[in-house]
Formats: structure tokens, C-alpha cells, sequence
């Protein structure tokens, strides 16, 4: 097998977050099969895996403008001396080989993220605080030098593919490919009997109890009122479960005026989160915006019913009928809700839930990018060749 020198490009090397634990682990995958890895970036936050250079560059501090402009020019300078074989971006850089977009394009990510805002003076504001601030400025800069580059491009999901070629028109839909994330399978994975009673008791959560979870720290994005409201529709053996940090006072408040006091569940932030899934019986993450949320792809791998909305890339994998058009509609995430209790209820029977298959027509995961890159760096080679 052919060896070549690859370059990783993105502010930060860290094993969370989710570019950055993508970066992480693809780097470490491109290392593994024997190639020149380095990893440019701005900070250093977790311990080097075997054969992975770490360079730091620029402006470690913080994300804003300087942070952005050192991290750019510095990182496009060593890619111009690395004569790497093929230089792969995650993240906002001047020049690349390879761009994985796994975001939408800042216009629309806005445009998505301010639909929880209600309509008059906080929208208003909001969207003029954009509109001043530099570092916005310098992103929008950035991507558009970015997408008219010519590079290739890869998306997290047809759902960023899509919001991308709304933004940039001039790219069609073979322009870019799309590879998903893909949960680790070794700690995300349909529970037995004994692992679901051992999570469910680790949350004290009773058996008599139909336990509907979601994932989040950001609970006006994720629609965390709607389904409070959803909630209220049924009987009081439905209780909701939400791990994540963030402020929550709002939502307890709530809670109590719905008289749900003691049916909602803020368990801030969750280590083991394999566990949490275990103890659920339904996920539910309505989101007016998610590129590619993995924890739904980590509740479908743990084999649960999911609930989510067309705004989320993974929703690709869902059902149609378990996708809300409108995430913030308590009727539509009833029925819909109402739909994958019975479906719970049904897995309780059989004491079982079933494995999630992925798709083989669809890529995911670290180990189909790293085949992307190794095709793409082997026709770039031949293509110099034949000239």
C-alpha cells in the first residue's frame, strides 16, 4: 500500500467536541494505515495519538477574529511548505484539497437558528449583532473563498449538502459528496435485558415508567419547550429525561405551570451516556437545526425508537413517519410520540430491542472519509501522471 503525507487542518486538537473528535480520530485513522500525518492546529487539548504530528500554530486563545485570521494564514503557510500529498480541512482555512463541511453555511446556520426567536425586537437585534460582528464578517470571507475554490467537498449529511448548494447555487449536487458521522459501536449498541434494568436503576427510574430522553445543552434550539408541552398529553407514567448542561431554570418553571414537577428530569451533564440510552424507552430531539446530530445517531445505534425533525441531518435515517415537519408543534410530536411509545412498549414485551442496521449504500464514519481521501489523493496522482 501506497504511503502518502497528509495534512489535518482545524483549531483545535481535542478527542470532544464534535469536528474536533472527528478530527481526532480520523487522524488517527490516517496514521494507523501507515501515512504522514500532521495536525495543524491552533491548541493542543488532548495527548497525541501514536504517529500523529501535532503542529500548533498562531493565536491559541480563545475563538474570536485574531484567533480566526492567525489560525488561517498560519496553517495555509505550513500547507504550502508541507508539500503534503493532500491538505484535508475541517474547519475555516484558505486553501485545501479536501473540505468537510460539517455545519451549514453561516447565512443559513443563522437563518435556521434564529427561527426560535419570536418575530419583533429580540430577532431584530440579534440578526443586527450579526451583522456587525467582524468575526461573522470573516467567516462569511472565508466560505465563500472556500466554496468557489474548486476543492472537493464532503459533506456531514445531504441535509448540509443541501443547505450548502441553497447558499452557493453555482455548486450542483455531485459536487459533493456526503459521508456521515457514525457512533463507536463498541459502546453504542442495542442493551440486553440486564444492561436496560442496570441503567434505568443507575437513574432511578422505576419500572412502571415509560422514560422519554433527549440530549441537549441547548434547549430553545432543540425545541426542549414543545415537547414539555408534548409531554403533558400523556398519561403520568411518561416522564422526560434530558441530559446536558445548560441553564434550565426556564424550563423547570415550565414544568411546574404544566404540572409536571415531578414527570421532567434535568440531569445536567451525563457521563455515561451509553447507560442513559439504555434506561430510555423513546429518544425525542424535535431541533429547528442540527447538521448531524450524533446523539440521535447514538440512541438509533443503542436501538432505540427516535423522534426528530426534518432540521436534522440524521434524520436521513429515520422513518418518515417518525420525522416532525414542524419541531415546535406539541400535536405533530404527539402523534408522533404517541406512535414510538406503543413501539416501547412493544420492545418491553419481547424484553429486547432491535439492532439498528446501517445502510451499505450510505458512508459513515472515520473509516469511509479515510477511503474518500485515499481515492481522491490516488486519482489526483494518476491524473498528474497521464498529463
Amino acid at each position: 500500500m501506497k504511503r502518502y503525507r497528509i495534512a489535518v487542518m482545524l483549531p483545535a486538537y481535542s478527542s470532544h467536541g464534535g469536528a474536533e473528535r472527528f478530527g481526532y480520530l480520523f487522524s488517527a485513522e490516517m496514521a494507523e494505515r501507515g501515512h504522514q500525518t500532521d495536525f495543524i492546529c491552533s491548541r493542543q487539548e488532548a495527548e497525541a495519538v501514536p504517529w500523529v504530528n501535532v503542529i500548533t500554530v498562531g493565536w491559541s486563545k480563545g475563538h474570536g477574529r485574531m484567533a480566526m485570521i492567525n489560525f488561517a494564514n498560519n496553517a495555509e503557510t505550513l500547507r504550502e511548505i508541507g508539500e503534503y500529498d493532500c491538505a484535508i480541512s475541517l474547519g475555516k482555512t484558505l486553501s485545501q484539497d479536501i473540505l468537510r463541511v460539517s455545519r451549514a453555511p453561516l447565512r443559513e446556520f443563522l437563518r435556521c437558528s434564529e427561527q426560535p426567536l419570536p418575530y419583533g425586537p429580540s430577532r431584530w437585534f440579534r440578526n443586527m449583532l450579526h451583522s456587525l460582528k467582524y468575526a461573522d464578517r470573516l467567516t462569511l470571507e472565508i466560505e465563500d473563498q472556500q466554496f468557489h475554490s474548486g476543492c472537493k467537498i464532503v459533506a456531514v449529511s445531504h441535509f448540509i449538502r443541501d443547505l450548502t448548494l441553497k447558499t452557493y447555487p453555482h455548486l450542483k449536487a455531485e459536487d459533493i459528496d456526503v459521508v456521515y458521522n457514525q457512533p463507536d459501536l463498541a459502546r453504542f449498541y442495542a442493551p440486553d435485558p440486564e444492561q436496560i434494568r442496570a441503567g434505568r436503576e443507575a437513574l432511578g427510574i422505576a419500572p412502571d415508567i415509560l422514560a422519554v430522553g433527549q440530549a441537549t445543552s441547548k434547549f430553545m434550539l432543540k425545541c426542549t419547550g414543545p415537547m414539555l408541552e408534548t409531554i403533558k398529553n400523556f398519561p403520568d407514567n411518561v416522564h422526560f429525561y434530558v441530559a446536558g448542561e445548560g441553564d434550565h431554570k426556564r424550563y423547570d418553571r415550565m414544568a411546574v405551570t404544566l404540572g409536571l414537577g415531578k414527570r421532567v428530569h434535568f440531569l445536567g451533564k451525563v457521563e455515561n451516556m451509553p447507560r442513559f440510552y439504555h434506561a430510555l424507552d423513546v429518544f425525542a430531539l424535535p431541533t429547528y437545526y442540527d447538521a448531524c446530530s450524533n446523539a440521535t445517531l447514538e440512541a438509533l445505534a443503542t436501538g432505540l425508537p427516535v423522534l426528530s425533525s426534518v432540521a436534522n441531518g440524521a434524520s436521513y435515517f429515520l422513518p418518515r413517519e417518525n420525522i416532525a415537519a414542524d419541531p415546535a408543534n406539541p400535536a405533530e410530536l404527539t402523534k408522533i410520540l404517541e406512535k414510538l411509545l406503543a413501539q416501547a412498549e412493544n420492545n418491553k414485551a419481547a424484553a429486547s430491542r432491535p439492532e439498528f442496521v446501517w445502510p451499505d449504500a450510505v458512508k459513515a464514519g472515520v473509516s469511509s472519509f479515510a477511503d474518500l481521501v485515499e481515492t481522491f489523493i490516488e486519482q489526483k496522482k494518476s491524473l498528474v501522471r497521464s498529463i
